[in-house]
């Protein structure tokens, strides 16, 4: 039933792109892909019609609803036969006529196996592609014999952008400059990041904590391109990932022919998703750090820093990372080492965390700051039992762990949980 869906699906997608030829802007990545399909869309929207991915529509089923123009995805088995009719019926019309169809389609592509980036760039053709960071211990590890295989798998997006089109990648991460490097020399690059090989380049990063009560915090930083040096401010977003989004997002304006001022000014109000680095008012006058989407090591590690940079006690509620085959003990670890130079307390939860946890303890980290516990559900009292005002506490795990349980057990307005978490 569900290939036989996925083959309709993917010939419906590819009339509704032959007939309105939207330009396709496609992300890929490890870490970092909904940030930056966020970022593109808030820089394209005044100028342009775009559409993006919503939620997790980022697979084979995901990617050609997204094209169709659909939120919804019903079961793809015989109960959801009805709701897959009407849908295949609202394409057809689509495709007779639909006036205001995207001029410009933001398409987040994930993979989880091999095949599946072929897959996509089969019947989507791209004309920008988008590369973020892959890390030392990226995820989906555990459907790959090796890094390197993944990492080509993501490659193939890049590969797929024509003469006209454009290779946006992250110049901070060495996989993803290692890619570059590859391509065939009809494909323009385009480099963004901290470092000095990157044609637009970040400087003058600054986390601003200034009145967390009235929403006043954000990232400072200054893009430097082609002599020109121009100021950027993202209200009410935390760490360096916020900044990577909108370099990744500059690139893609700069090719459609926007200039940094007026990318700048997008910024501002770009925010990224719930359970993306939200900073949520919790009980007893505290604040979380709800990371609860997803994790990676390279994600948990950034999220770490960012904590690290607020007052007061700071609490690390870490779950599993999943998908990292034969390197999660080593992944976990590393996350030990790192938590326990910067947190007070911290609370883990799940199997893989025990590596986390023993090596935090193994670190100098005392044992009765360390509370290990087997489900989310497990650890959001005892937590709430041991918060102080003043307490910032992150939050963070692979979605499956359900660690926007936690945040919904310990924040201040439980009654806006629908509005603030993940579902």
């Amino acid at each position: 039933m569900r290939n036989i869906l996925q083959y309709i699906l993917k010939i419906l997608a590819k009339m509704i792109l032959w007939r309105y030829k939207p330009e396709v802007v496609a992300v890929t990545g490890s870490v970092g892909k909904s940030g930056v399909k966020e970022a593109i869309y808030s820089v394209l929207k005044k100028k342009f019609r775009v559409r993006r991915n919503i939620k997790n529509y980022n697979n084979e089923i995901g990617v050609p609803l997204t094209v169709l123009g659909q939120d919804i995805s019903p079961p793809t088995n015989i109960l959801g036969l009805f709701g897959w009719l009407v849908i295949f019926i609202k394409a057809a019309f689509t495709f007779i006529w639909s006036p205001n169809y995207p001029q410009i389609l933001v398409l987040e592509m994930g993979i989880s196996k091999p095949g599946d980036m072929k897959y996509l760039m089969d019947f989507v053709p791209i004309k920008i592609g988008i590369f973020t960071a892959v890390g030392e211990f990226p995820v989906h590890l555990e459907f790959f014999p090796e890094k390197g295989k993944l990492i080509q798998e993501k490659a193939i997006l890049l590969k797929s952008v024509p003469q006209d089109g454009l290779a946006v990648m992250n110049y901070d991460d060495l996989s993803v400059r290692t890619v570059g490097d590859d391509l065939p020399k009809r494909i323009r690059p385009f480099y963004y990041g901290f470092g000095d090989g990157a044609e637009l380049k970040f400087s003058n990063f600054q986390l601003m904590l200034e009145d967390l009560d009235r929403g006043d915090f954000g990232v400072n930083f200054k893009f430097e391109y082609q002599g020109k040096v121009v100021p950027v401010r993202i209200d009410k977003a935390l760490g360096k990932q916020q900044v990577y989004a909108a370099g990744a997002a500059a690139g893609v304006g700069l090719y459609f022919g926007l200039n940094l001022v007026e990318i700048s000014n997008a910024l501002r109000k770009f925010q990224s998703l719930v359970g993306r680095t939200k900073l949520i008012k919790g009980i007893k006058n505290t604040w979380i750090i709800d990371d609860s989407y997803n994790a990676s090591p390279l994600a948990t590690v950034a999220a770490l820093e960012i904590l690290e940079q607020f007052p007061g006690r700071k609490i690390a509620v870490l779950g599993d990372m999943l998908e990292l085959g034969e390197e999660t003990e080593i992944a976990h670890r590393q996350i030990g080492r790192g938590a326990a130079q910067r947190v007070d307390l911290l609370f883990t939860v799940g199997e893989r965390t025990v590596f986390l946890a023993d090596e935090a303890r193994k670190q100098g980290l005392a044992q009765d700051k360390i509370f290990k516990f087997s489900r989310s559900d497990e650890a959001g009292i005892p937590l709430q039992e041991r918060l102080e005002q003043g307490d910032v506490i992150l939050i963070k795990g692979s979605r499956s762990m359900q660690m926007d349980r936690i945040v919904r057990e310990i924040m201040a307005e439980p009654e806006k949980a629908d509005k603030l978490l993940v579902e």
